[in-house]
């Protein structure tokens, strides 16, 4: 079965055009625009003429290689900037009337569930609890199960990047007393939302999305970026800590020269960083692999069941 997933995120619009057949995804093209569409909704409520503009210059590209790709079914999903807008169904309409793509807004739980599957797709079924962290640009995804099984605990969390960096970030570069303010409300998140005994027992982890495939790019020095080096990836703790210094030094126009890094991806970077740190201090790992296959794989996998 041909099927194309779009994922309108808070801060990249995607697509996946794959061949699904007995379980397994065949990509036959992935593109990804950062759109900034969830820019000030924490603030605001509400989505901004600007932000959609840009998802809808990302949309109408997007149809064209749908349609020329033939896919049998499509399917959208909406994640937290929609979630948490007021006018998250307007929007919705308009991606109807427009491109008709029929979006859905997902739950945060559903979300964690659908990355979880895609990101352990490959796996073998089986093994001790594995974490799958999936830091988007509004909330951040925290699943624990096993592989091959439904994961026995994901909770979405208002962790996001984005959120993040509107929150706290006001200096370019940011002021060390702000990033430590950012990392404390992310540790406090964490230590809320995420219990003791859930943490203790993960032995590794999975991290999805524009921050730990960006610091894998980095971390090789990857120019182009280069997916087959970037998926499977291992990054370590102290090389992610590393890289945080030298991007919260550098204002943003550096942040956009540094190899590795998507200059669309400089203003909320250090935040983005911030999470996957505190994250991995939070659940024991000196390391942790990166994935492409998320989001997009399983729901992917779940439009061919």
């Amino acid at each position: 079965m041909r099927v194309a997933v779009v994922d309108l995120g808070t801060n990249t619009t995607r697509l996946l055009v794959a061949e699904v057949v007995d379980g397994q995804v065949r990509e036959l093209t992935r593109r990804n625009t950062v759109t900034r569409l969830g820019e000030q909704v924490d603030a605001g409520g509400e989505l901004i003429d600007s932000a959609t503009a840009r998802v809808f210059d990302a949309l109408a590209e997007y149809r064209k290689a749908i349609d020329e790709l033939d896919a049998d079914t499509t399917v959208a999903v909406a994640t937290s900037a929609v979630r948490d807008a007021s006018n998250g169904d307007q929007f919705r309409q308009e991606l109807k009337e427009r491109f008709d793509i029929d979006a859905r807004i997902i739950s945060g739980d559903e979300e964690a569930q659908l990355t979880f599957a895609g990101a352990t797709a490959e796996r073998d079924a089986g093994g001790p609890p594995l974490l799958v962290l999936d830091i988007g640009g509004g909330s951040t995804e925290f699943v624990v199960g096993v592989s091959g099984q439904d994961p026995s605990f994901h909770v979405s969390t208002q962790a996001g990047s984005v959120r993040q960096t509107e929150r706290h970030i006001s200096d370019d570069p940011p002021a060390g007393g702000q990033v430590e303010e950012l990392a404390g409300d992310v540790r406090a998140i964490i230590g809320s939302e995420v219990p003791a005994t859930v943490r203790s027992g993960v032995r590794d982890g999975i991290a999805v999305a524009g921050t730990p495939t960006s610091l894998a790019a980095i971390d090789q020095r990857l120019d182009p970026y280069d997916s087959a080096k970037v998926h499977g990836y291992r990054l370590a703790l102290d090389a992610c800590e590393r890289m945080l210094d030298m991007l919260a030094s550098i204002p943003e126009p550096e942040r956009r020269e540094v190899v590795g890094l998507h200059p669309d991806r400089a203003p909320t970077i250090v935040a983005g960083v911030v999470i996957l740190v505190e994250s991995m201090k939070a659940f024991g790992l000196s390391e942790i692999q990166v994935g492409e296959h998320d989001i997009l794989y399983g729901a992917a996998l779940k439009a061919a069941r």
